[in-house]
C-alpha cells in the first residue's frame, strides 16, 4: 500500500509493527466488540493488508491471543490496585477471587475464547513472561514475602499456580458458576491451607 499503508508512517521495526498491530486489535475490540472484531478490520484500522498482519501472526489466534495478553497485564494492574490486605492467604484469596469474577466481562476474553478451540490463550498465560509480570504484582503488594520465607524462585511457583487456577476456573467454571462468598469460601478452603503450610516450612528451612 505504499506511503498509505501504517497511516503513512511506517514500523521502524518489527516489534514496533507487532505493537501496532495490537494497537489496532485493542481499539477495533473497543469500538466494535468481540463477535465484529475481525483480522480484515484490524488490517483496515492500519491501512495494510491481511496479508502484512500474517507476517507478525501466524494466525487469527495468535494475534487475538496477543492483544489479551497485553489487556490481561492492565486488567491485573487494576486488580493490584485493589489489594490492601496484608494476611498473605487471605490477599491471594481476595485476589484470584476478583479475578475470576472480574475476567470473563473483560470483552478480550470473551473474543479469545470464541477462536480459541485449541486453547491457545491458556497456553500463553502460562510463559515464563507472564509468570514473571505476576510475580512482580504479587512483590508490589504490601505482603513481605521475605519474611515469610518466599525467594523469587517461589513467588515464580506460587504465580504459575494461581495462573493456572484462575485459567481453569475460568474456562471451566462450576455449574452454577461460584460467586461472591461462596467462591471466596472455595478459595480459602484450598489456597489458604497450602499457603500457609508453605510459609511454615519455608521459614523451617530458610
Amino acid at each position: 500500500m505504499g506511503r498509505k499503508g501504517w497511516g503513512g508512517q511506517p514500523p521502524d521495526d518489527d516489534n514496533d509493527a507487532r505493537k501496532r498491530i495490537l494497537d489496532a486489535a485493542l481499539r477495533c475490540i473497543e469500538i466494535h466488540g468481540p463477535a465484529n472484531t475481525t483480522l480484515s478490520s484490524i488490517a483496515e484500522e492500519l491501512a495494510i493488508t491481511r496479508r502484512t498482519v500474517y507476517r507478525y501472526f501466524a494466525s487469527t489466534q495468535e494475534l487475538f491471543a496477543a492483544a489479551a495478553e497485553v489487556a490481561l497485564i492492565g486488567f491485573m494492574a487494576q486488580i493490584e490496585a485493589t489489594m490492601r490486605i496484608t494476611d498473605v492467604a487471605d490477599q491471594i484469596t481476595e485476589m484470584v477471587a476478583l479475578i475470576i469474577e472480574r475476567l470473563p466481562d473483560e470483552p478480550l476474553l470473551a473474543l479469545v475464547l470464541a477462536n480459541d478451540p485449541a486453547d491457545y490463550f491458556g497456553r500463553r498465560i502460562l510463559r515464563r513472561d507472564v509468570i514473571v509480570y505476576t510475580r512482580k504484582v504479587l512483590e508490589t503488594s504490601e505482603i513481605d514475602w521475605a519474611a515469610d520465607g518466599y525467594d523469587r524462585q517461589r513467588l515464580d511457583e506460587l504465580a504459575e499456580f494461581l495462573l493456572r487456577t484462575i485459567h481453569s476456573m475460568v474456562v471451566a467454571p462450576a455449574e452454577p458458576p461460584k460467586r461472591d462468598t461462596d467462591l471466596r469460601t472455595y478459595l480459602s478452603r484450598w489456597i489458604g491451607p497450602a499457603l500457609r503450610a508453605d510459609d511454615n516450612s519455608a521459614r523451617k528451612h530458610g
